[in-house]
């Protein structure tokens, strides 16, 4: 079957070109009678198929042990049922088909893609993607390996002035709430994560209640029903995750951190939205004028172009399924970072006051929507969307509908939006960079 290898090569060279036929794809969805939530796209344009598994398994589950979501995931890639890494990755490879994993803070992932059109593949593909679902073998020697891979990735974050920005403005913010800690753990808590945890923690959170489905490629729907039973036989129905606490608003605090560097990194900001806010679009098209358009945002002119203090300066908010963060970003040479700091809160403060200007936002809707058809314009890119709004409980018609809610969006609700949400006196404020330049009173790192 090695000329899979090269089919497949030049089919991915295909899907990189936009899908005109359906620029809006048709979602269809169920539940299956194990309880996993199924997102269906038919596109029978090439003979593949992306299967992407969400579980809500990211590391706001770690509960008291810090990293085990992450490591979890990642030794679903070496070995299952009776195949160890070696053979696991060589079923995949000999017919062409992908095989990833991935995990963030709301999530786990485990993705395929394969070939359709040889029924051979597809089976193949798909019995072993769910022994690596449903039989993992959480092998000690793998376990290990993958741990001290997680500690040299701990220590080289140190090495990282945005990196140490960007886990002490978590902690900063979210404090003991899920999302504060850091989702590859600490050194003493990845060091403590037995077999026997990594065992419990698969048991129950990679289960078919707390599972979405997300299916796109050239299969029918009842091609597509086999599938997701193919892959979920032998799993557990199990129980959906728990829902998460709520986050704490706390008082902004500032934190300076000393670091060997010719440049201070910034982070301010404050937990945001949710997936399922209210306000999410006059805060996300909001941002687009703010500060998330690149060079021609409001906070980049200001701060980068007619003052020179930053050649990157940025802002954005990132919804998770509780209030995930809003966050203003910058770098800037030491002896400048308070400079900065402070043209940063004064633009946003001018915002929240005084809201967008028509002209520009109109410019940014404008933006949001001609870019639009390119977020849908692949198999790859579809299957994450589905996989999404499957995810975080949006309606089926979100993609049909999301280029006229966004063209529907006011100066008047971004600015009520704004003025209710975002509150500049009070957030928390991260500094990394050489304190004795900066002129801020630093900590070391640990």
């Amino acid at each position: 079957m090695a000329h899979n290898g090269r089919r497949i090569v030049s089919l991915l060279l295909v899907l990189l070109l936009p899908l005109t036929a359906q620029a809006t794809p048709e979602i269809q969805s169920w539940i299956t009678a194990k309880g996993a939530k199924v997102m269906y796209v038919h596109v029978p344009d090439l003979p593949m198929v992306d299967v992407r598994m969400v579980f809500d398994a990211g590391s706001a589950r770690d509960d008291s042990k810090p990293g085990i979501a992450a490591l979890t995931n990642t030794l679903l890639n070496d070995g299952a049922g009776e195949w160890n890494a070696n053979h696991l990755a060589e079923r995949f490879e000999n017919i062409g088909a992908r095989f990833t994993t991935s995990s963030l803070r709301d999530m786990a992932i485990v993705s395929l893609r394969t070939l359709t059109d040889d029924e051979e593949v597809l089976n193949q593909s798909l019995d072993t993607i769910a022994a690596v679902v449903t039989q993992p073998q959480f092998d000690e020697e793998e376990i290990e390996r993958r741990r001290q891979q997680v500690l040299v990735g701990l220590e080289q974050q140190k090495q990282n002035a945005g990196t140490v920005a960007s886990k002490a403005f978590y902690k900063s913010l979210y404090g003991d709430h899920p999302y504060g800690h850091n989702p590859s753990g600490n050194a003493v808590s990845v060091a403590a994560i037995t077999v026997e945890d990594i065992r419990n923690y698969f048991k129950q959170y990679y289960v078919a209640s707390n599972l979405v489905v997300a299916i796109v490629g050239a299969v029918d729907r009842a091609q597509a029903e086999k599938v997701v039973e193919q892959i979920t036989a032998e799993m557990p129905a199990g129980e959906k995750a728990a829902p998460l606490p709520k986050v704490t608003f706390s008082t902004g605090e500032s934190l300076s951190i000393d670091f060997p560097s010719t440049q201070t990194h910034i982070y301010l900001g404050q937990p945001g939205m949710s997936r399922s806010d209210p306000d999410y679009l006059p805060l996300y098209v909001g941002n687009h004028v703010f500060g998330g358009s690149g060079l021609v945002s409001m906070l980049s002119e200001e701060v980068r172009e007619k003052r020179g203090l930053s050649y990157s300066v940025y802002s954005y908010f990132s919804p998770m399924r509780a209030e995930g963060p809003f966050m203003m970003v910058a770098q800037t040479r030491n002896e400048r970072a308070e400079e900065a700091l402070g043209v940063m809160r004064e633009q946003l403060a001018d915002f929240i006051k005084n809201g967008p200007p028509e002209e520009r936002l109109e410019r940014s809707k404008n933006n949001i929507s001609g870019g639009f058809p390119l977020r849908v314009s692949s198999n790859s890119k579809i299957v994450e969307y589905i996989a999404m709004i499957g995810f975080y409980d949006y309606p089926l018609d979100y993609l049909a509908t999301f280029v006229s809610r966004v063209e529907a969006v006011t100066a008047e609700q971004i600015h009520s939006a704004f003025k209710r949400r975002v509150h500049p006196n009070n957030l928390a404020t991260v500094l990394v960079g050489n304190s004795s330049e900066n002129g801020t009173p630093a900590e070391k790192q640990e």
